[in-house]
């Protein structure tokens, strides 16, 4: 990390992080900073759709969700970014210059329920989404501008992110959403923009706790031959006695994200 780093526009620390393989991000030392719900988003979407090259990540914020689907894509692969807050679009292009992406990322700043911001119609194979999911009212608002855009439905919830992933998904593609897990809005909003449910996996932060987020994939509610949806097993974030999973050590390794093994196997998650 390096907290002497500087981005046009941005007076707060930044540090640069280690993402996926060797590429890396920039991120406010005190803002929103990319987490396990990230990685696992664009991993839903790469396991859903592991031959896109047409990427679409809305609400982008800093690009980690993006970022991680197109390092598990062919260098063929491209990806278009939509995010309204200037500050996170300022990283995130700071992180697209220094991993030089610039050939493959096209980052647009602007509100994703503006049709204009995506006139891309039915074009991506694969959208991934990491919606706010507190509305405004159910919480407490943060003063750093960054991480409450994060949190709160300040500019839509989860049924604008789907309208909009619904207007931009190609033919047969797949859109790839982390949303609350005890919140039926996620599955509503699949519903109410013309997309089906095709799978849905819980997380569950420690074994013996309820599951705090879950992953959606869906697609068009009128693919020919589309299955009822699978809803899968839990997946488990650390086992009860603490250790990390053996299925997040493999999910980590196969995004790029390693895991530093400490002893028992109790350390964070970061590396």
């Amino acid at each position: 990390m390096n907290d002497t780093l500087r981005v046009d526009g941005i007076d707060e620390p930044i540090t640069l992080d280690r993402l996926a393989g060797d590429w890396k991000i920039h991120q406010l030392k005190r803002g929103h900073r990319f987490s396990v719900d990230d990685v696992l988003a664009a991993w839903a979407g790469a396991i859903s759709q592991p031959a896109a090259t047409k990427l679409l990540d809305l609400g982008a914020g800093i690009g980690s969700v993006g970022l991680l689907a197109l390092w598990k894509m062919t260098e063929r692969s491209s990806l278009v970014m939509v995010e309204a807050q200037e500050a996170s679009h300022r990283l995130a292009r700071a992180t697209i210059a220094w991993n030089g992406l610039e050939d493959r990322i096209v980052a647009r700043l602007g509100d994703l329920r503006d049709v204009d911001m995506v006139p891309e119609r039915e074009s991506f194979e694969l959208v991934t989404c990491s919606p706010p999911y507190i509305p405004v009212g159910k919480g407490v608002i943060s003063p750093h501008p960054q991480r409450a855009g994060a949190r709160m439905e300040l500019r839509g919830s989860v049924f604008d992110y789907c309208v909009a992933a619904r207007r931009a998904l190609a033919p047969g593609g797949r859109v790839s959403i982390v949303f609350a897990a005890s919140d039926p809005r996620g599955e509503e909003a699949l519903a109410a923009a013309g997309l089906a449910l095709v799978w849905r996996r819980d997380v569950v932060f420690r074994e013996g706790r309820p599951p705090t987020i879950t992953l959606l994939v869906g697609g068009h509610a009128d693919e020919p031959g589309l299955e009822p949806p699978d809803r899968r097993d839990p997946l488990y974030i650390r086992q009860a006695d603490g250790r990390f999973s053996e299925e997040i050590w493999e999910i980590r390794r196969a995004m790029g994200t390693k895991l530093a093994h400490r002893g028992d196997g109790t350390a964070p998650a970061t590396g």
